[in-house]
């Protein structure tokens, strides 16, 4: 049924909470497409093991961020992290749930998964528009083993406000001056070139329907949809291909405590071993509930994906969190979050 799912490239979600009581509360999220091939999973067993739920849907981070600052969902989820005084000015809490990686994709004949290789500074020309043909010298001088065509590069970029387009600009602006003065970085940028799909799954369908294009996706996309992903090089000079070990590289001196909402970015991090589009994914709530039944639903739920979802997360190439990170979030979760009547909701 997942894996159907996936196929279909579905965007709606049913995963299950556990409530206050007996009666089943109908709880609500919305948000970014990056982490939902995890909450997906996470949601089969949890829904299974509790017949509770709860629909989540995958409209990407702008969208959760709004739909959580309106009061129409009761938890938002963005890979964008949001900044400190935005969180002050909503009264939201932000923690993050699980980690992974933005992958480049190609659909170009005869070329394998992890077998192309590219650098960043690559990678922004051919966003820019600057490198057009597959067999351009920059490409071919990484891949000197490789028949590249001639072909026109078709690039695809997200249409949507996007966590992943967040991370992937944000990591385009640190390894090429001439992005980050021409485009810059943001859930939403100018694109000089391409044509956008919406969501991780609209990208990914592009990719794999169109000849010769590169698109940018969560890994688990790339996975699900059998698409080519690449390797890049890191910073430190090192080709690594995607998956959870390089990652939780990227991830493995994240200081958590060193921004608002723990949000911290994981892009261009050192290391030899380091996936250079690494991030978290965050979940967003009100610190004052007016529904406190569904907001303890929501964070039974994370409890128990925090506590049992380990494995899943893995099998899916994600980076579960650090034991010592969801303690410390459950931490917060009692300190912060209210009933409007100052009762913990947490305990």
């Amino acid at each position: 049924m997942l894996k159907r799912a996936f196929s279909k490239l579905t965007v709606g979600l049913a995963f299950s909470a556990m409530a206050l009581s007996a009666q089943a509360v109908n709880v609500t999220g919305a948000g970014a497409s990056f982490p939902y091939p995890i909450y997906a999973k996470w949601a089969a067993a949890y829904n299974k093991e509790t017949g509770k739920q709860v629909n989540y849907q995958s409209i990407g981070s702008g969208g959760g961020q709004q739909q959580i600052i309106a009061k129409t969902v009761d938890f938002g989820a963005s890979d964008d992290p949001m900044k400190g005084e935005a969180l002050e000015k909503d009264n939201l809490l932000q923690f993050p749930a699980v980690i992974g990686g933005t992958v480049p994709v190609v659909n170009i004949d005869g070329i394998e998964p992890g077998q192309l290789k590219l650098s960043g500074p690559v990678l922004a020309d051919i966003f820019l528009g600057k490198i057009t043909k597959w067999n351009d010298e920059a490409i071919q001088k990484l891949n000197p083993d490789l028949k590249l065509p001639a072909n026109s590069i078709v690039v695809v970029h997200r249409s949507d406000g996007s966590g992943t387009t967040f991370g992937w600009t944000n990591y385009l602006s640190k390894v090429s001056t001439d992005w980050k003065e021409k485009v810059g970085e943001g859930k939403a940028v100018k694109w000089p070139t391409g044509q956008g799909g919406k969501g991780n799954e609209g990208v990914a369908a592009y990719v794999r329907q169109l000849k010769d294009s590169i698109g940018y996706v969560e890994y688990a996309y790339a996975k699900q949809n059998k698409l080519s992903w690449t390797q890049l090089q890191n910073k430190d000079g090192q080709f690594v291909q995607p998956s959870q070990e390089t990652f939780a590289a990227a991830a493995a001196n994240a200081d958590w405590n060193s921004a608002p909402g723990m949000g911290v970015i994981l892009t261009d991090e050192p290391g030899a071993d380091s996936w250079p589009v690494t991030s978290a994914t965050f979940i967003l709530m009100h610190k004052v509930q007016d529904k406190p039944e569904n907001a303890k639903a929501v964070l039974n739920f994370f409890n128990w994906a925090f506590d049992k979802g380990a494995d899943m997360a893995s099998e899916l190439d994600y980076v579960p969190l650090p034991t010592e990170v969801t303690d410390q979030i459950k931490q917060v979760w009692a300190k912060e979050i209210k009933a409007k009547d100052g009762s913990e909701i947490w305990k």
